[in-house]
């Protein structure tokens, strides 16, 4: 108990002295899963939409590989982005292994499938008959789908805050593609792993009182969105 609470005292030092080691692992963690959400966002969403709007060949197969996805080991993911990046690999010559984007792109890959899904879930619970009121009035497939996601707004912030959430909390794929570099793809979940190996309790209670700062922060103001959605 007593090394807990002396961690504890000695992490909340290191905040609050904005300890610069700490605030470049948290820029880094918030920038890479920043950059992953947007992007499991700006793609998650619209497959969201083709999936509950569209009947196509191969849709049961794409939502069966969602549902997968979205309880992968992350581990797994790492594996195939490393062997993709890997010097001799197919985009070896990009040199992105160990590098921010490296983690952004493994974060994405983890992100995707749970905002993909909780969209298209949120999608499935809208009146049905709305969609046939929109195509009845002349909208296209582009326009039927940009009016369910607006009638649909809270519900998919709520998809980003799981996409998000599942992205910062991320170690093992962002540890195997990014290296776990000082200054360069240390990030918070990489640095708890790493600190608490090596005894230092105190930087690793800091660490992870950031992340989940972070994480309630980002959720809180996704939350609040979400919620000023649902307000006529």
């Amino acid at each position: 108990m007593e090394l807990l609470w002396d961690g504890f005292v000695a992490a909340v030092g290191l905040i609050l002295r904005a300890d610069p080691e700490l605030r470049d692992i948290a820029a880094l963690s918030l920038g890479v899963s920043g950059a992953a959400t947007a992007l499991a966002a700006l793609s998650g969403i619209p497959l969201g939409v083709a999936l509950h709007l569209k009947r196509f060949r191969g849709r049961r197969m794409l939502g069966l590989l969602l549902n997968v996805g979205m309880g992968l080991p992350p581990v797994v993911v790492g594996l195939v982005v490393t062997l993709l990046l890997w010097r001799t690999g197919p985009f070896g010559a990009l040199r992105l292994l160990y590098t921010p984007s490296a983690m952004v792109l493994a974060q994405f890959l983890v992100a995707l499938p749970l905002v993909a899904g909780f969209a298209r879930a949120a999608l499935d619970l809208l009146d049905p008959d709305l969609v046939l009121a929109l195509k009845a009035d002349g909208a296209g497939d582009g326009r039927t789908g940009y009016e369910l996601a607006r009638a649909a707004g809270p519900p998919l912030l709520v998809a980003v805050a799981a996409g998000f959430g599942r992205a910062i909390s991320e170690v093992g794929a962002s540890l195997m593609v990014g290296g776990n570099i000082v200054g360069q793809t240390r990030i918070l979940t990489t640095a708890i792993a790493l600190e608490t190996g090596r005894g230092e309790f105190a930087l690793a209670i800091a660490l992870g009182i950031i992340l989940l700062l972070l994480a309630l922060v980002v959720n809180a103001a996704l939350g609040l969105a979400s919620a000023g959605g649902t307000r006529p």
